[in-house]
């Protein structure tokens, strides 16, 4: 049977070429992963993914809701922050191990631009997948590569700090107690005295039975085939109870709290009433009215949001491809950090369509998730279901949970992150490096967008400095070899040209130089306009300018600017041309 439309010629540059290209199998695998290993899925593959699903659902829930609390807004928008990116990194994501979700990092940076209003978050969620989602399809991943490693680190080591206090008030009880860290500081030491003594008694119990716990898990021997049935059961239960401690803590704070209740007596600080059932799935807000009647437009929205727009969407892809990497160089396979980039995004904007604020992968999750076993994304699909079961039953229990539970695995969740071992490595490697990470580490703790708006910078300083001031190696062998480390660009023309001038110019009598350009893989017209002021100078004090083992493409650079220049394939051929030896291995350009 012919074929109802009849095939055209595929062509080199042809539009259906093109079209098929975008739509073959492997570019659908690209954009739409699951269709790599969906085929493949196998019972095994679904039991190991199921009960990893389910432990990280144990994890999540009760972290769900103390991390709503660290972004000032009501605990149920921790969970529903917690299901969609489970669905769509399983379709989205390249790697097995990541689970996406609300954080304690993006909870703070979400706090310092929502002002506690869901209004703000919903919409600021909305907006952050755009933006990632876009820089995605315009592969604009690079911008990250910008980030330094000393910012980053300065960065979570403050958003420890940060976090970390800011849940000491909900320890001792205390209520009325600013967000700003300075303000928080002063006033939660002022308040002590009012401390509440079953909120402390708590939430010191909470921490110690976390850090024990903890220490359980990390300190257990690796078993054989050789320890009996008794023995391997005994260790799964230990390892079972250490993966999912904060469920555990959380359950049983609740249950002391729910059976010590009275009308007119209360031990502790308490969550309180939150809405029940799952959320409406409606668009995100784009505007709102505030209960005095006034409406506040989706600019003043935006406007206010500011630079949480760059920064939350920024630093939630750097968060969540930071640990993607990770794990997949531990489990040995890579990821695609423009499609993670393109999974968060999508998420985001779905999950705005839940009232969910921005979310990104989380480290502690992502280790529980790869330490049982997890064979695909599949597992987060499982950690979803959970986390809206948990949403469609258990809110009212919800209402027993005490503040001071909550904030022990806050804090017991963010420690971690402040690791001095970082600055140590730091001091080793590179000294000046510390300075981008002081910057940043000092000025979040005044505002945390400044701080890594200030270590960036200092980043970026630094690197531009690197670049307009090339290391340039003098030595004499009878003429000045100069030896450059890299390659030129405009910032170091001024440079080689004052260096050059110092050297050999300025001297008396003048001295020759080779210029060993052996690195030197790039230029610009501003470099080849400095060399041309610099051979005309040499000419005039009748002296030479030889340019040294400099690359075609290069040549081609000065050939096409009409510049005359004397080059050698060789510092050696250079230098007996200049000492007056027969060799005639160089050629003049031009």
């Amino acid at each position: 049977m012919e074929p109802l439309v009849s095939p055209l010629p595929i062509h080199g540059n042809s539009v259906q070429q093109r079209w098929l290209s975008c739509c073959s199998l492997r570019t659908l695998q690209t954009w739409i992963p699951i269709l790599t290993w969906l085929p493949k899925y196998n019972l095994r593959w679904l039991q190991m993914d199921i009960i990893a699903g389910v432990t990280v659902g144990l994890t999540t829930v009760p972290q769900a809701l103390a991390y709503a609390e660290v972004a000032g807004l009501p605990v149920q928008y921790g969970l529903y922050s917690a299901f969609m990116g489970g669905f769509f990194y399983c379709v989205l994501g390249t790697s097995k191990d990541v689970t996406l979700g609300p954080t304690a990092i993006m909870s703070l940076l979400c706090s310092f631009f929502i002002g506690g209003d869901p209004v703000y978050a919903v919409l600021l969620t909305f907006l952050c997948g755009l933006i990632q989602a876009s820089m995605a399809l315009l592969k604009l991943g690079f911008l990250l590569d910008f980030i330094s490693y000393p910012v980053i680190k300065g960065f979570t080591s403050a958003a420890a700090v940060t976090i970390g206090f800011g849940q000491v008030k909900n320890i001792l009880g205390l209520k009325n107690v600013p967000r700003q860290f300075f303000f928080q500081l002063y006033y939660t030491f002022q308040k002590i005295p009012e401390a509440r003594l079953g909120d402390v008694v708590l939430g010191v119990s909470c921490m110690v039975l976390l850090i024990v716990l903890m220490k359980m898990k990390s300190t257990l021997p690796t078993l054989s085939d050789e320890h009996s049935a008794t023995v391997r059961a005994a260790h799964r239960l230990v390892w079972s109870a250490a993966t999912v401690r904060n469920a555990l803590v959380v359950v049983g704070a609740a249950i002391m709290a729910f059976s010590l209740e009275a009308p007119n007596r209360h031990y502790f600080t308490l969550t309180g009433k939150t809405s029940r059932g799952l959320p409406p799935f409606r668009p995100p807000p784009f505007s709102e009215i505030t209960p005095n009647g006034t409406t506040i437009s989706f600019t003043d929205i935006v406007l206010d949001l500011g630079g949480g727009l760059a920064i939350v969407p920024l630093m939630g892809v750097l968060e969540s491809i930071a640990i993607a990497k990770a794990f997949g160089s531990t489990n040995n396979y890579r990821i695609d950090p423009n499609q993670e980039l393109f999974a968060i995004g999508v998420t985001n904007i779905m999950g705005s369509f839940v009232s969910a604020y921005p979310v990104t992968g989380s480290f502690g999750r992502t280790a529980v998730n790869s330490q049982t076993g997890v064979c695909t994304p599949a597992g987060g699909v499982i950690t979803g279901v959970i986390v809206l079961l948990s949403l469609a039953y258990l809110m009212p229990v919800f209402y027993y949970i005490p503040k001071a539970s909550l904030a022990a695995v806050i804090i017991c969740a963010v420690t971690p992150l402040f690791d001095y071992h970082h600055v140590i490595q730091l001091w080793r490697v590179k000294k000046l490096d510390l300075v981008p990470f002081m910057v940043t580490f000092l000025v979040s703790f005044w505002e945390i967008q400044y701080g890594i708006v200030g270590g960036l910078l200092v980043s970026v300083a630094m690197l531009l400095h690197n670049e307009a001031r090339p290391e340039i190696k003098v030595t004499d062998h009878g003429f000045l070899l100069m030896e450059l480390d890299s390659g030129l660009s405009f910032p170091a023309a001024e440079h080689l040209s004052h260096v050059i001038y110092n050297h050999a110019l300025l001297v008396s009598p003048p001295r020759s130089v080779v210029l060993d350009c052996h690195h030197v893989s790039r230029i610009d017209f501003t470099v080849v306009n400095e060399v041309r002021d610099l051979i005309q100078q040499f000419r005039l004090q009748n002296v030479t300018l030889i340019f040294s083992g400099l690359k075609d493409c290069l040549l081609e650079v000065f050939k096409a600017a009409d510049l005359e220049l004397q080059h050698t394939d060789s510092v050696e051929a250079a230098g007996e041309r200049l000492l007056g030896n027969t060799h005639h291995d160089w050629e003049p350009v031009g």
